[in-house]
């Protein structure tokens, strides 16, 4: 790996139950896969994230890092000069490889380490795994070796400063509108965050239950895995539906999401999204 100068709280230690690299096992469990039972929230979160990205990813060549399955390749590629990816999980990867067979060109690699020549891409696409790389500043010198001038890396990532936020397992950080602030614009990228899915619109079942949902991530009784996690989903949201291997538009009601400051922590929205792009 490359060294660099930079440190803060992006690169602490890994947590003690993930020591140095995570093995690709570990992303099994956490990700979202075709097919699964997920929550209609977890569906619309998908959707949105992509649509959010369409405007930045309109006619122009877009790589996504940690892709996963791939849910939201093919609308990309409908978008997009081209569009390729990868993600650090060969198994996980290769659910997308067999949707989309040689439609998207997709490879194994680590997001501070990707096969693309200098100057390459106009958009880096990293949702939902920022909080799994041990440095995330690796991550960003990465993008600014691949990026085009005036290009731009679109991250989403949880709220990590709600009152009943629960982080991923495996997860090296938690991170909110503050950290990802920090973490471009000391990179010398230009920083514009968003939030999406207000806290005080949610269900009244929601609402009810979030106390509790504090109470156990408070207690660790948050199960760990996809599976597990199911009974709480159907608990808190209802009933549950598949998780699509391609989303499409028109599966959702997109309405774009709302700027918020970059530079206090925000409590008033569940995803906050961040556009990070390059001044020159």
């Amino acid at each position: 790996m490359k060294s660099m100068g930079l440190t803060d709280e992006f690169d602490r230690s890994p947590p003690p139950s993930a020591p140095g690299l995570l093995s690709t096992a570990h992303f099994v469990d956490v990700t979202e896969i075709s097919g699964d039972e997920v929550s209609a929230e977890q569906v619309e979160r998908m959707c949105h994230r992509y649509l959010w990205a369409s405007d930045y990813c309109r006619n122009k060549d877009v790589v996504e890092a940690a892709c996963g399955a791939g849910q939201g390749l093919g609308h990309l590629a409908s978008i997009s000069k081209s569009v390729a990816a990868g993600d650090y999980a060969a198994e996980i990867l290769a659910i997308a490889q067999r949707h989309y067979g040689d439609r998207i060109a997709m490879t194994t690699f680590d997001a501070a380490d990707t096969p693309y020549p200098d100057a390459s891409v106009d958009v880096v696409i990293l949702f939902e795994a920022l909080y799994y790389l041990p440095s995330a500043d690796l991550f960003v010198e990465e993008c600014l070796r691949i990026l085009r001038p005036g290009g731009v890396i679109l991250t989403a990532t949880a709220n990590k400063d709600l009152f009943d936020f629960n982080s991923s397992p495996h997860s090296y950080r938690s991170i909110g509108v503050r950290e990802l602030h920090d973490l471009f614009s000391r990179h010398g990228l230009s920083v514009d965050c968003f939030g999406f899915m207000r806290t005080d619109e949610i269900s009244l079942r929601q609402k009810i239950l979030r106390p509790i949902k504090k109470l156990a991530v408070q207690f660790d009784l948050i199960p760990e895995t996809m599976q597990a996690k199911k009974i709480l989903k159907r608990l808190v949201f209802g009933r549950l539906v598949p998780m699509p291997a391609e989303i499409e538009e028109g599966m959702i009601e997109y309405a774009a999401p709302s700027p918020i400051p970059c530079d206090r922590p925000d409590t008033s929205y569940k995803v906050i999204y961040c556009a990070a792009a390059r001044r020159d």
